[in-house]
């Protein structure tokens, strides 16, 4: 009988232990997912990108000779009104160039009078009278040309604005045409983003675009001043937008990081909105496993991509509804029909899930 009860016991003991080992099989066999709601799109689709203020008048003052810069007056930051005193250079070559000239004119003018007295009483030829009437003309200008190399030796700022940028010191010699100084104005910005050619082709379908900035609360609406017919080298179009309505010109300056959004028009079918992790390649087919809730398991299905936004999120035009719950974590690891648990969603009031 001993041997007996030992029988029955070590078989109990090994149907226990096939029993644990077959639900901790089971349970291992349960993938965890993570998952989000398809949105439907309307007839709208929303996309971000990183954008930059800029004035929408700034320019850089240059002298418009060449020469030694004598004195740079302003600094980066200072604010300057139109006409003011920015920059001089050393003059010495053109003030000596103004007075031989001057001298030159003197003589001219002179003998040229002496022929007009003469052409008057006859004594003259026509000829003679028309070189000395051209000659005239001709040191006339020249003499105006060397006034307006001197002058131009001061340079003044043409506009009333901040200097944004001083690109040259006292002592050092440019050309004419070199910027010194870079002024803007501060009245005006501007907010600049640069768009792929899938978004650039379709900026006539804009239904609204705004901007938010990171240090300050509110949003701006927006609206396009200019577009880039041209693709800059990274083969992205530069778009120009302006605030519409008024803002704070003392919190809203050139250089500012923003973020524009701005919403599309769609035409046609009404796309869902999915995250992009949710979205695979199998076998030539672009599927996303959809989430049955009362059984707990996923169905592959396959979709028509309609439109990859770059702030993470793609659009479904077919094979897809609003509201239907898919798989966006773990995708290449599942199978159709597979039995999945999925993870909670931590509420954003309760962070680390510790309530």
């Amino acid at each position: 009988m001993k041997g007996v009860f030992y029988l029955l016991t070590a078989c109990m003991a090994v149907s226990v232990l096939c029993s644990c080992n077959g639900k901790k099989e089971a349970q291992e066999d349960v993938q965890y997912v993570m998952t989000a709601t398809a949105k439907g799109g309307g007839n709208e689709s929303q996309q971000t990108y990183p954008a930059r203020t800029r004035s929408m008048e700034e320019t850089n003052v240059a002298f418009r000779v060449s020469g030694t810069i004598e004195r740079v007056f302003v600094k980066e930051g200072d604010y300057v009104r139109k006409g003011q005193l920015i920059a001089t250079m050393d003059a010495r070559d053109y003030r000596v160039q103004l007075e031989a000239t001057q001298a030159e004119y003197a003589q001219i003018k002179a003998d040229a009078e002496r022929v007009f007295e003469l052409y008057k009483e006859q004594a003259t030829t026509a000829s003679n009278y028309d070189k000395a009437r051209y000659g005239l003309s001709q040191i006339t200008q020249k003499l105006q040309h060397h006034k307006n190399q001197l002058a131009d030796t001061r340079l003044y700022a043409p506009i009333n604005g901040y200097v944004q940028t001083r690109l040259h010191e006292a002592g050092e010699t440019v050309g004419a045409g070199m910027p010194v100084v870079s002024i803007f104005a501060n009245s005006n910005v501007e907010v600049e983003i640069s768009v792929p050619s899938s978004d650039y082709n379709r900026l006539d379908q804009i239904m609204a675009a705004h901007c938010t900035f990171d240090v300050l609360p509110n949003d701006y609406p927006l609206g396009i001043v200019s577009v880039s017919r041209e693709a800059n080298s990274s083969q992205l179009y530069p778009v120009k937008f302006r605030i519409r309505g008024p803002y704070d010109h003392s919190k809203i300056t050139p250089g500012m990081t923003a973020t524009v959004k701005i919403a599309f028009q769609e035409y046609g079918e009404q796309a869902v909105e999915v995250p992009s992790s949710a979205v695979f390649n199998k076998d030539g087919r672009t599927m996303v496993y959809v989430f049955d809730k009362p059984s707990s398991t996923v169905k592959a299905r396959e979709v028509e991509l309609h439109f990859i936004g770059t702030d993470g999120t793609t659009q479904v035009s077919s094979g897809l509804q609003g509201g239907e719950t898919v798989v966006t974590a773990g995708v290449r690891f599942l199978s159709d029909g597979q039995k999945v648990k999925e993870v909670a969603k931590t509420s954003e009031s309760n962070v680390g899930g510790l309530l």
